[in-house]
């Protein structure tokens, strides 16, 4: 876990979950382009970071910015 003097401890860790398309609004699905699923990349505190179109990309992309992705179920 990473330290900050200023607010002390930071979790790196980002969780990655399968997302149905046709759960998403409407704009974010005529963005999906044909895709029947997404994943979507959250913090800790469940704030949404990405929604990108595979689990491989989702994971290269937060490590890629120096996180440690874990698959949600």
């Amino acid at each position: 876990m990473e330290t900050t003097a200023m607010t002390g401890p930071v979790d790196r860790t980002v969780y990655v979950k399968k997302i149905a398309v046709t759960d998403l609004p409407r704009e974010v699905r005529d963005q999906a382009e044909g895709l029947e699923q997404l994943y979507a990349v959250h913090d800790a505190d469940g704030q949404q970071l990405a929604l990108v179109g595979d689990r491989k990309l989702a994971f290269d992309l937060a490590r890629e910015h120096n996180y440690a992705p874990v698959l949600v179920h």
